[in-house]
């Protein structure tokens, strides 16, 4: 099967969506399929193209990759949105050259890159499958990049386009597709895949309580950005005299737009931030970490599912989560039984529920060997090739006039 993979992150993008977008690539190249990727110039967290501006093609791993130019900007809402806007204009201005697959799959975000993705299937006559990263607007009306107006309403008006024209739409969780049978795309049409892990252990890991001796490490990695909300909760431990008494140690690593304002809120040598790090760095702090840190701001509504999740999970470290009890990320953790939940509308109880997880080595231990029973059951990226090859085949092969099913919202 010919794929293309539509996506504004891909390899060597460190985080989030990136390492996502190029383990579904690999995976389904492995699997015998001619995958091709359509992907914008590396640009996060900082750009990495040189001097080019002009769009070019390469190949990593073996996988055929354009690259487009856009104009790059995260630090303020309106150069965010140009970000999305030069992209999706990128895109438009290449879809003559970007050939015939059998079927596309359109990463979102970027979200803006809908609109061509929807003019593409319309234009060739071809499948597409829209695999949703983020709720959105609702994500960014969350963090308040987007607040109500007219940007609002025209970007909701996209959000039905895009569930409309999709023969299919993917989403990583459950909430997600209440959240989108709520707004009335049928249940026929949504198909939940869980993201894969996008770190697997070099070597095999056998779940560890932590060190016997030495200080607990917990880890914090991935994107920083501002629905996480770690600010508040850098200032929570660092104000625990028990974890200062257990020597806890938080250990963040990665970066993104709120990596300054958390720098600033460090206080304490108990706390460090490693920045983006190499991998063999990072494996290192996966196998020393005694406990894996999911944070995310109160009252926040959810519009993605992180991948440390997966990460910690997949590498047997138990997680403590700090969100919403409603989330998908408190289901999975609870249903997992991969470690506690702890309400974010309640910081200050953060360093409280480390501590009882630090004080409970025997379930530390049974935690972290049902996170990695359960991640080599649900997040494996073979199982994730298998689930999408079951729905390209079946959109592929549908007749065009049966392909889109649901095609229009039922409200």
């Amino acid at each position: 099967m010919r794929i293309q993979l539509w996506s504004i992150y891909y390899d060597p993008v460190p985080t989030g969506i990136g390492p996502v977008s190029t383990i579904f690539a690999r995976t389904m190249r492995d699997r015998g399929h001619e995958v091709d990727v359509v992907t914008a110039h590396p640009h996060y967290p900082a750009p990495e193209w040189g001097t080019s501006r002009r769009p070019y093609r390469e190949e990593r791993d073996g996988i055929s990759v354009l690259r487009l130019p856009l104009a790059v900007g995260r630090g303020t809402a309106a150069r965010r949105l140009l970000q999305e806007l030069s992209f999706a204009a990128s895109q438009a201005i290449a879809i003559p050259a970007l050939g015939s697959p059998d079927v596309v799959v359109a990463v979102s975000p970027s979200f803006p890159a809908l609109a061509p993705a929807i003019a593409n299937s319309a234009v060739r006559r071809r499948p597409w499958i829209l695999w949703l990263q983020d709720i959105l607007p609702e994500g960014a009306v969350s963090t308040e990049l987007v607040r109500p107006g007219r940007v609002l309403a025209a970007a909701q008006r996209l959000e039905h386009a895009a569930y409309r024209s999709a023969d299919r739409v993917v989403v990583i969780s459950e909430s997600f597709a209440h959240n989108l049978r709520a707004k009335g795309v049928p249940a026929a049409k949504i198909a939940r895949i869980y993201n894969p892990s996008t770190r697997q252990p070099s070597t095999p890991v056998a779940p560890s309580p932590g060190p016997t001796h030495g200080a607990p490490r917990i880890l914090s990695m991935g994107n920083i950005g501002l629905s996480q909300g770690l600010t508040e909760y850098v200032r929570w431990f660092q104000e625990s005299t028990e974890l200062e008494r257990l020597g806890a140690h938080l250990v963040i690593a990665g970066h993104g737009v709120a990596a300054d304002e958390v720098r600033a809120a460090i206080r304490s040598d108990r706390v460090e931030m490693l920045g983006l790090v190499s991998d063999g760095r990072l494996e290192e702090e996966l196998r020393r970490a005694t406990l894996g840190v999911v944070t995310q701001r109160s009252g926040l509504r959810e519009f993605n599912l992180p991948s440390k999740l997966m990460n910690f999970m997949a590498y047997g470290i138990p997680v403590v989560a700090a969100v919403e009890p409603e989330s998908e990320v408190a289901r999975i953790v609870e249903s997992s039984g991969a470690g506690w939940v702890t309400e974010s509308a309640r910081p200050e109880r953060f360093p409280e529920r480390i501590a009882e997880a630090l004080a409970d080595r025997a379930g530390r231990e049974s935690r972290g060997e049902a996170a990695a029973a359960y991640a080599g059951r649900y997040f494996s990226p073979h199982g994730m090739a298998e689930r999408f090859e079951e729905l390209l085949t079946e959109v592929v092969d549908l007749p065009s006039p049966r392909r889109g099913v649901g095609r229009e919202l039922t409200r």
